[in-house]
């Protein structure tokens, strides 16, 4: 996890992906299946925040800092910002005296440093005339443009920000070593301060959210305080500062609607397009005033249930309230009194772009995906991205990962509930085989004795009656006794090989050569004469390792079963296709003939299990080959359309572990 600003808390991160999807940076990104924070790329903006429902975003805190170290120190300065009615709406008139009994000996306005600022932005708009300025008292505004249109860094008002200023302020008028708290509804502020050109302002910034907590801890009673003002300096339409076009107000720019050289903009949405526009060259204003929020009274640690609109309600009428008994004399002197502080400063660039990624590279990933076409393309921002192109955009880029696409995941469960309940089938099958086998193996055994002296006595029997001259309806009875002896013997042979379970002879083996063979033989059959065979062979190596003789039967079996099955059809064709891939060599055996009826197709491989007329099929040899392909470690598989014909696909692995499998 990140070490920065903002961090997950990994036990309650849900893969709802909000924060990708609200992060106007792409500073989030899933590592097994948690929404890490990249310190990096992160602009501090807070979005991931106020969107996460599972409260699983930690902030970076200065709590105990100043609650163990500043406070003990006596002396301590706390600046407020001035969105605090905003979050302290019923009782705001009593936060400076809540403050002080929690032990900071001074309470100030940080919107005096916006009064303090005004004249600079002013100057900013009165002399350019060259590119847009952007305004800057936003740390998420500067920190975007710093690490995602570093063209735009020159066109930043170098300006500190109100709090910077208060801070500079505080510390020029009281001394150096004084400590100053921020207290504000702005994430980035805690950015802010750690930053090298601008360190030197403030010691500590916490939230509404944590100064809250530490008047509990401090068991600060409102209900025994009474009103009191904020120390000074006091501040005038620095007050103005949280809401939407404030900073104008106080500069005193003119924002008439109608004024194109001035424009106000808030909001992530609003501002990432803007900042777009302005990099790409397609505005001329001269001046940009930008909040990366709602005005900061929408920041995301106001710590407050109102609406945007009862916020701003509140922190207007406490402007109505106070401004009335404003002493403007003693303001303009306070102000004439910092004139030496240094209100100026630079910003850097610091990119973070990463290299896009080729058409095809996202065209590949989209292929991963599931997407082949756009049609697949759903668009449905349940990965946080709003469209399926920059979801693959943002995994070439190492910024996602292929399993945030719901989409995608559903089709790989589906997928995966299909193999198990394959694989569910095929170890019940397994089961039912390996019990059958060894119950063939003994009754095989058995019955062969039996089975010969049938045989024998019968064939002694009729030797006598041959001799004897007596060639009657006996000697024909005794001809049949042994040719269904003689069947049942080929049964219990089969039964036999059903059993011979693991034990293989391994050699290297030619497919394609054993499948001609067998072809060969079969067309030289007067009844096999009307079938047309094709074998297609789709790859150069058809080399395998396995049992020659086992696989041969195999494809004996198969083959047998496709010229049974187009004997009373009009159309006789097989085809055999041989191809591999990186593991398998594929063997699809199709016939035209009648087909397998569906409730049929579960139960063929099943041992005795035949469709066949009495006499003609034991109902083994498909039992023996689902056997043999399962001994070798491979997968057979059937696909049937009645009365169009029957495909199976039989895979065998191209590398075998003859170590385990030889006998």
């Amino acid at each position: 996890m990140s070490n920065g600003l903002i961090t997950t808390i990994g036990q309650r991160c849900k893969r709802c992906y909000s924060c990708i999807r609200e992060c106007p940076a792409i500073a989030i990104r899933v590592l097994n299946g948690q929404a890490v924070v990249m310190e990096e790329r992160c602009i501090s903006c807070g979005h991931c925040v106020k969107v996460c429902s599972q409260n699983a975003k930690a902030i970076q805190s200065d709590f105990y800092f100043v609650l163990d170290e500043l406070l003990p120190e006596g002396g301590t300065i706390a600046m407020v910002a001035p969105s605090f009615p905003a979050s302290f709406p019923n009782d705001y008139s009593k936060l400076p005296s809540a403050l002080r009994a929690a032990g900071f000996s001074m309470v100030t306005e940080a919107a005096f440093g916006a009064d303090l600022v005004s004249n600079l932005y002013s100057e900013c708009f009165e002399k350019n005339d060259q590119a847009t300025v952007i305004s800057s008292p936003c740390p998420a505004v500067y920190n975007f443009i710093e690490k995602y249109h570093e063209n735009l860094v020159p066109n930043l008002a170098q300006v500190v920000s109100p709090m910077i200023a208060m801070g500079r302020y505080l510390k020029d008028t009281y001394g150096k070593n004084r400590k100053v708290v921020f207290i504000g509804p702005c994430l980035a502020k805690k950015s802010e301060h750690s930053d090298p050109e601008v360190a030197d302002a403030v010691d500590a910034v916490l939230t509404f959210k944590e100064i809250k907590l530490m008047l509990q801890y401090k068991k600060v009673n409102y209900d025994e305080l009474a009103e009191s003002d904020f120390d000074a300096p006091h501040a005038y339409l620095g007050k103005s500062y949280p809401l939407v076009g404030g900073l104008l107000k106080t500069a005193n720019i003119n924002e008439d609607i109608l004024h194109k050289d001035i424009i106000v903009v808030e909001g992530k949405t609003k501002v990432t397009e803007i900042i777009q526009e302005i990099a790409d060259g397609n505005l001329k204003s001269k001046f940009v005033d930008i909040l990366f929020c709602e005005g900061c009274i929408n920041g995301p640690a106001i710590d407050s249930q109102m609406n945007y609109y009862s916020r701003r309600e509140k922190v207007v009428g406490y402007i109505n309230d106070t401004i009335n008994l404003f002493d403007k004399r003693e303001w303009q002197s306070n102000i004439f009194n910092a004139r030496d502080i240094k209100l100026s400063r630079t910003f850097t660039a610091k990119p973070q772009r990463r290299p896009m990624p080729t058409e095809e590279e996202i065209a590949e990933i989209l292929i991963r995906t599931n997407k082949t076409s756009k049609s697949d393309e759903l668009n449905c921002g349940s990965c946080g991205y709003p469209t399926c192109r920059e979801y693959a955009i943002a995994i070439a880029k190492d910024l996602a990962e292929e399993d945030m696409c719901l989409p995608y995941l559903i089709d790989k469960l589906e997928a995966a509930n299909l193999e198990i309940k394959e694989t569910q089938e095929q170890l019940h099958s397994a089961e039912k085989l390996a019990s059958i086998g060894q119950l063939a193996a003994g009754v095989a055994h058995e019955i062969n004795n039996p089975l010969g002296s049938i045989m024998l006595y019968a064939s002694m029997l009729k030797r006598k009656l041959e001799k004897a001259g007596c060639e009657n309806q006996n000697s024909e009875d005794l001809a049949l006794i042994m040719e269904e002896a003689n069947r049942c013997k080929n049964i219990v042979a089969n039964l036999l090989n059903f059993a011979r379970q693991g034990k293989l002879r391994i050699s290297s083996i030619e497919i394609a050569e054993i499948v001609k063979g067998i072809i060969t033989t079969f067309s030289v059959n007067p009844d096999h004469a009307s079938v047309s065979f094709s074998v297609n062979e789709l790859t150069e190596d058809s080399n395998i390792y396995g049992d020659g003789d086992q696989i041969k039967q195999v494809f004996i079996n198969l083959l047998a079963n496709a010229l049974e099955a187009v004997e009373s059809c009009e159309k006789k064709e097989i085809s055999v296709n041989i191809k591999r891939d990186d593991e398998f060599l594929i063997t699809e055996i199709s016939d035209s003939g009648c087909g397998i009826p569906a409730d049929n197709v579960g139960k063929i491989f099943t041992p005795f299990f035949t469709t066949k007329k009495m006499g003609k099929g034991t109902g083994l040899g498909l039992a023996i080959t689902y056997g043999i392909v399962k001994m070798h470690k491979g997968d057979i598989r059937v696909k049937s359309t009645e009365g169009k014909g029957t495909t199976f696909t039989i895979k065998f692995p191209v590398k075998l572990n003859t170590n385990v499998l030889v006998n």
